[in-house]
């Protein structure tokens, strides 16, 4: 196939049409979480029979997803709240103490340093099987982690 030179003219501008959209500055999204630091002092405090709970993020991420971070303290033999499941993922990261994850019916423990993760819609609990506090920080990412 051959081209005129008129054709080649009309054609140009589209060819630099998607080098002129991907050059382009992103559009601008909502409630972006910034970039920042969260000393543990100044972090809210909520409290449950058996658990602490301190806040860090909740909001959306510059690449589209959602994004939730908290840190909890489970007392000796407590669980935040039943086995369920969701949408979005989540990583517990064991600061102290000793956890119980189950995940759809398989139990494993962690301790300080050891991670556990579960994927969208698993069923999974999480328990302190532990003799003292156990510590933990969670990171929700996914549809449904800012709710």
């Amino acid at each position: 196939m051959s081209l005129t030179r008129r054709e080649l003219c009309l054609l140009f501008p589209a060819a630099l049409f998607p080098a002129s959209v991907l050059a382009a500055d992103p559009p601008q999204q909502e409630n972006i979480l910034p970039s920042a630091t969260f000393p543990f002092d100044k972090l809210p405090v909520r409290t449950s029979p058996g658990a602490e709970y301190r806040d860090i993020l909740k909001g959306k991420l510059a690449t589209g997803e959602s994004l939730e971070v908290h840190e909890t303290t489970l007392q000796a033999g407590s669980a935040p709240h039943p086995p369920h499941h969701h949408l979005h993922s989540e990583m517990w990261l064991v600061r102290e103490g000793t956890l119980e994850l189950t995940v759809n019916g398989k139990s494993s423990r962690i301790g300080p340093g050891g991670v556990g993760f579960v994927h969208s819609n698993d069923e999974h609990g999480i328990k302190n099987v532990g003799s003292t506090p156990a510590t933990y920080f969670v990171v929700a990412v996914g549809p449904t982690a800012v709710s």
